[in-house]
């Protein structure tokens, strides 16, 4: 539901009846709540409306012209773009320039009519346009992946240099191990050389990236996971990429522990804040005072509501299935990230591997939330939400992309001791499904009806024991047909 088609609190259902509703669908309230509530809080959610997870929201149902439609204003403004360019402007000679321009127009055009008229999703804040504007730019970039795979290696990799000329040339990758002595007293200008060198701008963006991360899961066993999870998987895919041969205290310390660990701390604590935080907007032009309209507007970019995620792993086998898929996914999208640098023949610090990682932080949040949402109530949310839907493709596609390009890589064997590692986790995985879901289940069961069994064992011996030898109820039931029978 767009902000625009919000109407005002006197008796109409506000925003907050509106959009946030369990499993993020479109809900109207009934009366009474919202725009029927009490002066004391108008706007506010209905206990009856809202998850025991989601946060009460007060809205004054203000609607201005920054949450109003404008699709004629972007119509009238893209024509008269096009007008200028089709009868003002000489078409230049060059058909590598004419292609490039032409291309870039078309993606431009689809974003428009994508911002103005595409499908909102569960975030409204800081303005779904935002949103929809990433769900475009996930379409576009599904299909130049898709573009990239009809290619062949050769071309593929030459047509980066479209993008950028200083692409499509072989790079050696930088090897992070080597020597891994914490203080090398060989060194004696510098004993400490080896952890500066590994203080790179990857550190912060390290830390940065799994603060995100853990403001989209909202899990802190899942962020744990997945960040460990990640440090075995470079352990075993070292001898493929030489960027993950990187030393023990690297791995553990300054990854896991510092980078990551502290990077899920704060954004644990952020989640406790936003938790706790309350939701009660109100117009710009309504605040009387300039603080308070300052705060209003830094407040625009947080949360419209909150909704505290439980993922509840071990509570039925659907779910378990759904997060093993989730952390699968992440992993893979990881991994994506270095293998495609390495086929596509991109550096580190390009500016496509930061623009890629800016576009999943964006995506990645609006597509945990769908997958919440269709986990938590799938009779409300019958399908899979559109972004979440789109990132599982580019994963995949990106996936498909990597063993299309370099094969070779993808099947070098893994060393006898790393298989078997990951074949002695995989069978404990297996076990403990099978004994939680299966065989706890059946046992629980059988306990239940022997329990069952035994009560009705004892009521029976209780009655036999009143001295007549049976139970006092056949025979009310007895009277009871025969009282029938005479009438």
């Amino acid at each position: 539901m767009r902000r625009g088609e919000r109407r005002s609190h006197a008796g109409a259902p506000s925003k907050a009846a509106l959009e946030e509703q369990p499993g993020g669908g479109v809900m109207e309230a009934p009366p009474g709540s919202r725009g029927d509530s009490p002066p004391a809080a108008p706007g506010s959610a209905a206990p009856g409306l809202r998850r025991s997870t989601e946060s009460e929201v007060y809205d004054d149902g203000t609607n201005t012209f920054f949450w109003r439609a404008h699709t004629l204003t972007v119509l009238f403004i893209l024509t008269c773009a096009l007008g200028y360019v089709t009868l003002l402007e000489e078409t230049p000679q060059d058909t590598a320039y004419n292609t490039k321009r032409g291309i870039v127009a078309s993606i431009l055009v689809f974003l428009c009519f994508g911002v103005t008229q595409a499908k909102d999703g569960p975030f409204s804040r800081p303005h779904p346009a935002y949103w929809r504007f990433w769900l475009c730019v996930s379409v576009v970039y599904e299909l130049f992946l898709i573009f990239i795979l009809f290619q062949t290696v050769h071309d593929g990799r030459q047509f980066m240099k479209y993008i950028d000329p200083n692409l499509g040339v072989a790079l050696p990758e930088r090897d992070y191990g080597g020597n891994c002595l914490i203080y090398d007293p060989g060194n004696k200008t510098d004993p400490f050389h080896n952890v500066w060198d590994k203080l790179d701008g990857f550190v912060p963006a390290h830390f940065l990236g799994w603060y995100l991360k853990t403001l989209m899961i909202r899990d802190w066993w899942m962020c744990m996971i997945i960040s460990v999870m990640f440090e075995f998987l470079e352990y075993s895919l070292e001898h493929q990429l030489p960027n993950f041969s990187e030393c023990w205290w690297d791995h553990w310390i300054m990854d896991v522990i510092l980078c990551n660990g502290f990077g899920i701390y704060c954004g644990m604590k952020t989640l406790g804040w936003l938790s706790l935080k309350t939701y009660k907007w109100q117009g710009l032009w309504n605040i009387p005072t300039y603080k308070g309209k300052i705060k209003r507007i830094a407040f625009q970019f947080t949360p419209y509501s909150w909704v505290k995620f439980e993922w509840k792993p071990a509570s039925s086998l659907r779910r378990w299935l759904a997060v093993c898929g989730i952390i699968f996914v992440f992993l893979l999208a990881e991994l994506n990230t270095f293998y495609l640098k390495f086929v596509l023949w991109m550096p580190p610090e390009h500016c496509l591997v930061l623009l890629r990682l800016v576009f999943f932080v964006n995506v990645g949040g609006v597509g945990m939330r769908e997958i919440y949402d269709f986990m938590d109530d799938p009779k409300f949310n019958k399908k899979l939400g559109q972004q979440a839907w789109l990132v599982a493709a580019i994963t995949v596609t990106e996936f498909l992309i990597v063993v299309k390009y370099d094969p070779y890589t993808l099947m070098l064997s893994l060393p006898f001791y790393i298989t078997q590692c990951w074949i002695l986790g995989i069978i404990l995985v297996l076990t403990w499904t099978i004994w939680r879901f299966f065989i706890r289940d059946i046992t629980l069961r059988c306990k239940e009806i022997r329990r069952q069994q035994q009560e009705h064992k004892y009521e029976k011996d209780k009655c036999l024991s009143n001295g007549d030898g049976h139970s006092p109820v056949p025979d009310e039931q007895n009277g009871n047909k025969l009282r029938e029978r005479k009438l």
